[in-house]
């Protein structure tokens, strides 16, 4: 006998319909299709400004599926439990879904595939979220890969499926019942910031395709040369995109690649950063402890401070009186996300010049903003502190004066961002102000801070005690 019962979609960070594999093979059965987004454990965990833009691809996602007569089931609770209900109440046999990677996600599904199938549900995962999936890739010896480069070689020439059309979607002949996206008010703790933020945001998968089209059209081939520069639009912009699925990494592979063939010279520098965000993943995958642990264990005896001193504080408020951290912590908290030259910066100030634990700027930063990616924020942080794989040498202390110097030299970018000290200040500048806690009483026309630690002071004291842990 054919199966004809209804096949659950079960979207989570796949926000999206075109070149999606497990949307694509549901609809292939000719099985009606259940949409459903569950506001789960693992999003309950997620940070203010992270879940705050979820909730805006959830929304852009209803809206896409309502347009093909189709419809978005919205549920909250632990994900078991309301698959178990949904399955219940529709007569589903099989849930299908796009693959994760990070801990919690995989802790997660790998209980509901298990119970499900115990339960005689067909459970099947996808993968859409990734080029190449982490036991894919293996060294010549058949271990995984601890260093960037010698991986990038490996993947480079692989061959990488097409982008797949959106298809059809079969519908069921009676829809589940839904809760209201507003009732779960996923924007609430970012307070009066979520107002600031809707000005930057970019949602959705319409969106998402133009913004790659006009990066391929207009940008990527000066990406390697201005790439560095914060004040320059000179960068994709899809990190935002990318973490809540509203567009495939292979869509921006294969962009990549006609660029390459098109003669654009900054493509191919492009493409190692999309294969960044792939070594991320595939060391969370084989090294876990990468999320939460120096991924260099002798790193554990590191004197870092781990508590939120006044120095913090002020690297977290955006006034330190280095004008370079300043301004990248001030547009984080204006658009939601934060220039890649400017994000190595303000980690190397926060565990170089402040001496304090990459894991309370692990923290913030997923509090804070919107392209949130676990692997992604787990390895740069500890990339730029000098405890994760491909570190930094520990003498690799970036001098925030000089890297400003060097990448804002008419500092249009640090006025467009800090308010102090300029009659005219600009709009972005006073926005900050605006996104930020009352709590924290800060005005615009108040003086620009002293620096809370001197740079060569700074600098010097964790050489020091770089030096003194055997690493000199």
């Amino acid at each position: 006998m054919t199966d004809t019962s209804p096949i659950i979609l079960w979207f989570r960070r796949d926000l999206r319909l075109a070149d999606h594999p497990a949307l694509t093979a549901a609809a292939s059965t000719g099985r009606p299709i259940i949409p459903l987004f569950i506001h789960d454990e693992v999003v309950e965990t997620q940070g203010a400004a992270p879940r705050y833009r979820l909730g805006l691809s959830v929304a852009s996602l209803a809206t896409s599926l309502h347009r093909h007569n189709s419809r978005l089931i919205l549920r909250r609770g632990r994900a078991l439990d309301v698959l178990r209900e949904v399955i219940a109440q529709t007569g589903a046999g099989a849930v299908y879904w796009s693959r994760l990677y990070d801990p919690d996600a995989k802790a997660r599904d790998t209980t509901v595939k298990a119970a499900l199938k115990d339960d005689g549900i067909a459970a099947r995962s996808f993968n859409g979220h990734l080029l190449f999936e982490p036991w894919t890739v293996e060294t010549k010896t058949g271990g995984f890969y601890k260093v960037y480069t010698p991986l990038w070689k490996a993947v480079r020439d692989r061959d990488v499926d097409a982008c797949l059309p959106e298809p059809t979607l079969p519908l069921p002949d009676v829809w589940p019942a839904s809760e209201d996206l507003a009732d779960w008010q996923m924007g609430a703790d970012m307070q009066r910031g979520a107002d600031v933020l809707a000005r930057h945001v970019c949602v959705g998968e319409g969106a998402a395709r133009d913004r790659l089209g006009l990066f391929i059209a207009e940008r990527v081939a000066n990406y390697k040369t201005l790439r560095d520069f914060p004040a320059a639009e000179a960068t994709s912009g899809l990190s935002e995109n990318l973490t809540y699925g509203e567009i495939a990494p292979r869509a921006l592979w294969h962009a990549g690649w006609r660029a390459v063939h098109d003669g654009k010279a900054g493509a191919e520098h492009f493409l190692k950063e999309v294969v960044w965000r792939e070594f991320a993943y595939h060391l969370v995958h084989h090294t876990p402890r990468i999320m939460e642990r120096n991924w260099r264990e002798e790193w554990d005896a590191f004197p870092w401070n781990k508590t939120e001193n006044e120095h913090v504080v002020a690297w977290k408020q955006g006034r330190t009186g280095i004008p370079f951290v300043d301004a990248a912590m001030r547009e984080m908290y204006v658009t939601g996300t934060m220039h890649n030259r400017a994000r190595m910066i303000v980690g190397s100030y926060l565990t170089k010049h402040l001496m304090t634990h990459w894991r309370i700027g692990q923290a913030w930063f997923d509090d804070c903003l919107i392209d949130w990616d676990p692997a992604a924020n787990a390895m740069g942080w500890q990339w730029v502190a000098g405890s994760g794989p491909d570190a930094a040498p520990y003498f690799r202390v970036f001098n925030p004066d000089t890297q400003l110097d060097k990448f804002d030299a008419d500092r249009t970018y640090t006025r467009a961002w800090i308010a102090e000290g300029h009659g005219r200040p600009s709009a972005t500048a006073l926005s900050y102000f605006d996104a930020i806690p009352r709590a924290w009483n800060l005005r615009p026309d108040a003086p620009y801070p002293p620096p809370v630690v001197a740079l060569d002071v700074g600098r010097k004291r964790a050489l020091d005690a770089y030096q003194s842990r055997g690493d000199g």
